[in-house]
Parts: C-alpha cells; structure tokens; sequence
C-alpha cells in the first residue's frame, strides 16, 4: 500500500510539470490560441501554481500583438517599458534561458516596425549611455537581433554621427555585422562625444579584446580617473596599437576636442616615424606635449625602450 501511494503521489508531482511543459511548448512555437488552452487546463488543474501568472503575461503578449502605427513617442514609450517590465522578466520566469532573447525579438522587431514613422528626437534619447535607450526604432532594431534594419533607421536621422544616441546605435549595428575592426572608426568617434556613451557601449558589445585594452587603459593611462578619460582611449590606442592607425583615421576628427585632435597627431606622428622625418617629428611631438603631458609621456616610453 505504501508503494502504491508512493507511485500515485510521483504520477502527481509529474502531472503538473507535464502540464507547465506543455504550455512552455506552445509558447516556444508562438501558437497564441494553442498556448491559451495549455495554459487553462494547467489553471484547471493545478490553480494555485506559482508558474501562471508569468505564463499569462506571455500568451496575452502572443494574442495582443499589435501592427498599428505608434501614434507618438509616448505610445511606444508605454509599449516598450510593457516589454521590458512585464513580458521580459515573464520570459525569464518560465522560457529556458538559452531562449529567451530568441522569444523576444519578434516583440522588439514588432516594436520597431510600429515605430519606423516616428523621427528621433534627442529628448526622447536623453542623456542615457545604455545603447538600447531611447524610444526610437533602431534601437529596438538592435534588440531584435536585426543589424541592417538598425543601421538604416540611423541612417535616416539627420547628422547622426554628431549625436551620441544614435551614433552608439550604429557603433553597435556595424560592430554585430563586421566586428570590432569594423567598428573602431565609430568607437574613436563615440569616445569624443560625451565619454559615458562610450563607456556604456562596451559592456553592451561584450568583445573580449576590447575589454582587456580597457582594463589595461583604466590601469596605465594618466588621467583623472573619471569617465571623461575615456576620450583620449583613441588616442592611447594609437601608443599600445600603432597598427589601428589606418582604421582610427577614418574616424570623423573632432577640432573642438583635444582628444580627437591628439589621436589625428599621432597618427601623423606614427608616419613621420616611418618615414624618418626627424625634423617635422619635433615639432608634432612638442605639439602632443602640449595636447596632453601624460600622453606624450607614455608615447615617449616606448620610444624609449624601443631603442634601449
């Protein structure tokens, strides 16, 4: 008798999983209506499981997509913060993690769609260095996995490698597609705009190489220590890699930023060098002294053990 009452409280305990799997199933397979029926008969039979109330908020996202235009930003605003403060953390809840972001980026690329009538304006960006802020479609686009459709959004905002939100985007857009060798023009270019988008970019890319190189600038360069030394990681780049200097060329020089002045210099320095042109190196070495004391100082240092 025990035996038997073991067996049948087993059968129990499996009865439910296989109900909550069920409904995992339908919702993986995005089928709204076949999801809504697992998930009431899991409601019928088990009503107090801890599992529902995320599966719900998931099949009423499957049911209640919608294709209408956003009418304005705060339309989409309202949408987007439904996403990420309701369905994501559903998603996490009860999807296996290894699919979640796949499960999502229908909701974000739906996001985008509705979006793509409406212009970007800074204020809807704010001053936010995460890349997927804003409420606009290319970022969403970058949520959705889908790289062209976020670079032609950007593409479509006037000047936009002048403004940090969306040159961020983009940064991010060319760095998914082509890499980080791809992406360093923008990068250099990102770094001289205000510094905390650059800084919020590089956990966002995720890139191995590049967090060691700024890991080794936090540790090496001699600045302030604050977020604003990030503008001269261009430049240092160009002290630790002389071999980026064909790619940081291509970035759009900043007049107005010492920084962005400093790595042009450099670059300039780096074909002096190779050319052997002592004289014109003197006075473009006096010229970094100036931009930066600390710079040139660790530029000098490998001049200087180069020829020890």
């Amino acid at each position: 008798m025990q035996q038997t009452a073991q067996q049948l409280d087993i059968f129990a305990d499996s009865r439910d999983v296989e109900l909550r799997n069920g409904v995992v199933d339908q919702l993986q397979h995005r089928d709204g209506a076949a999801a809504r029926a697992a998930l009431e008969e899991l409601a019928a039979e088990y009503p107090d499981d801890s599992a529902l109330s995320a599966m719900t908020v998931l099949v009423r996202e499957l049911e209640g997509q919608s294709t209408t235009p956003f009418a304005d930003h705060a339309a989409l605003a309202v949408a987007r913060r439904h996403l990420e403060d309701d369905v994501e953390p559903a998603a996490r809840r009860v999807l296996p993690a290894q699919t979640v972001c796949a499960w999502l980026a229908p909701c974000w690329s739906s996001l985008a769609q509705r979006a793509a009538g409406l212009a970007f304006r800074g204020a809807e960006a704010g001053n936010h260095a995460d890349s997927h802020f804003g409420n606009h479609a290319a970022p969403l686009w970058l949520l959705a996995g889908e790289w062209a459709a976020a670079s032609d959004a950007v593409e479509a905002i006037e000047s936009w490698w002048r403004i940090p939100a969306p040159l961020a985007w983009m940064t991010e857009a060319r760095y998914r597609v082509g890499g980080l060798d791809a992406a360093w023009p923008l990068l250099a270019a990102l770094a001289w705009l205000p510094p905390g988008w650059f800084a919020g970019l590089l956990p966002a890319l995720g890139d191995a190489s590049l967090d060691v190189l700024r890991r080794r600038f936090d540790a090496e360069f001699p600045g302030s220590g604050e977020v604003d030394d990030y503008a001269w990681f261009p430049a240092w780049l160009l002290v630790v890699k002389p071999a980026l200097a064909g790619r940081l060329a291509e970035a759009r020089m900043q007049r107005d930023q010492a920084a962005s002045r400093a790595c042009a210099l450099l670059g300039e320095i780096l074909r002096r060098e190779h050319e052997g042109d002592q004289h014109a190196l003197v006075n473009l070495r006096q010229e970094l002294s100036r931009l930066h004391a600390g710079l040139f100082d660790a530029y000098m240092a490998t001049r200087k053990v180069r020829h020890q």
